[in-house]
């Protein structure tokens, strides 16, 4: 290249990620009702007392107690045998509590991620899935099932769920030529990430220093680790495309408001996907849609704020599509948030409509195979030509 060429070649690197950002209303490919039918549910991988995704968390798991080491362990081994193609990382920090005195407290953040096997460092694009894995101090034997058990095994089983499918896509894109040198589509280097977040919850009572412990470490950390200066995202934060925040979810019947304009559209799809899975008879539970924020006049906003985790990375310039119901489920805080008073169908439904946005981002559609997690099944060979379609709403 010309040296005047080269200079219009960087400037169009380093744009690019934020045209897409501006135009959220281009070219989504929905997935077909076969992508979803061949989503799998949870099966007995979510039963509350030997399921082997959720019922290890259903116990106390305090920052730096023993509860908290096991559940700990639970994720990353499970990562490390069941999806050994996901990188693993830990991300440690300490900090003093209202509740501890001088004592200083571990706190450890699991950030599990998959990208394109040609991504290179600053190069990748993630949608970020959260839940945070600590529970609360108060009540003694606070398990905090909705608060976030549910929500970690729901992530846990929508990374193996798309695994697969990861592979597939990504096998038939380098078949194409994909990632053989030159600038590919910005699209060809999306990847994913999960983080389990340690110390959401306070340890007296919610201020700004006692609360998201994990969560203010690793948005500082990811702040400052840069990627090279040529890079189309300069740190890692901002490789973050969209940070999907679950809490409080396993109730029956809950009602999540849309909070943040700019993340109303993935919102949407959020409810398109829910009525298509009622509209296929795949979920379990009923009663009313589960997003009555659907039709919000968007020229009339009024948002409102839930604080969690996603609040040190949105003052950073993360999107943030916050996914908890309002009112909070009926256990909230109290001791018997625990598998009893979890509705098993709502959290499986969860995992099947979770598993489903990401598919949909990480445009699966075609790759996924029909095939039960813990019973097996017959698969079904993908359904789409190789080269996928672009998707330019980030």
């Amino acid at each position: 290249m010309q040296p005047d060429h080269m200079a219009v070649f960087h400037l169009w690197r380093f744009a690019l990620p934020l045209l897409l950002l501006l135009s959220p209303s281009n070219a989504y490919t929905r997935i077909s009702n076969e992508s979803l039918r061949a989503i799998p549910g949870p099966g007995d991988d979510f039963n509350i007392k030997d399921g082997k995704l959720l019922a290890p968390i259903l116990q106390p798991r305090v920052p730096g107690t023993a509860g908290s080491i096991k559940v700990q362990n639970h994720l990353i081994d499970f990562f490390k045998t069941a999806l050994p193609k996901w990188d693993v990382a830990l991300q440690n920090s300490t900090s003093r509590t209202p509740a501890t005195g001088k004592k200083e407290i571990p706190f450890v953040n699991l950030i599990m991620s998959r990208d394109p096997p040609w991504a290179t460092v600053g190069e990748v694009s993630r949608l970020t899935l959260v839940a945070h894995y600590d529970s609360k101090l108060t009540p003694v034997d606070f398990i905090g099932a909705t608060d976030s058990a549910a929500p970690c095994a729901i992530l846990m089983h929508a990374a193996r769920s798309l695994d697969s499918a990861l592979t597939r896509k990504w096998e038939a894109m380098q078949a194409d030529g994909v990632g053989e040198g030159g600038f590919d589509n910005i699209e060809d280097h999306t990847g994913i990430q999960i983080l389990f977040l340690d110390g959401e919850e306070a340890f007296v009572s919610w201020t700004d220093d006692d609360s998201l412990y994990g969560a203010r470490s690793l948005a500082a950390e990811m702040e400052s680790t840069f990627h090279p200066a040529t890079s189309t995202y300069h740190n890692q934060i901002s490789s973050i495309s969209l940070f999907v925040l679950l809490d409080l979810l396993g109730a029956a019947g809950p009602k999540v408001p849309s909070y943040y304009k700019t993340t109303h559209w993935a919102y949407k799809k959020l409810a398109v996907l829910e009525q298509h899975f009622r509209d296929l008879s795949a979920f379990q539970s009923s009663g009313d849609p589960w997003f009555p924020d659907f039709n919000k006049d968007e020229d009339r906003w009024m948002g409102g704020m839930i604080q969690d985790d996603h609040i040190p990375f949105m003052a950073r310039g993360v999107e943030v599509l916050h996914i908890i119901p309002t009112p909070f489920p009926r256990v909230w805080h109290q001791v018997d948030d625990d598998g009893e008073h979890l509705d098993i169908k709502t959290v499986s439904d969860w995992s099947l409509l979770i598993t489903a946005f990401a598919a949909e981002w990480m445009d699966l559609d075609g790759f996924l195979e029909a095939a039960e997690p813990s019973q097996g099944g017959k698969e079904t060979k993908p359904n789409k030509s190789h080269r996928v379609q672009g998707r330019t709403e980030l």
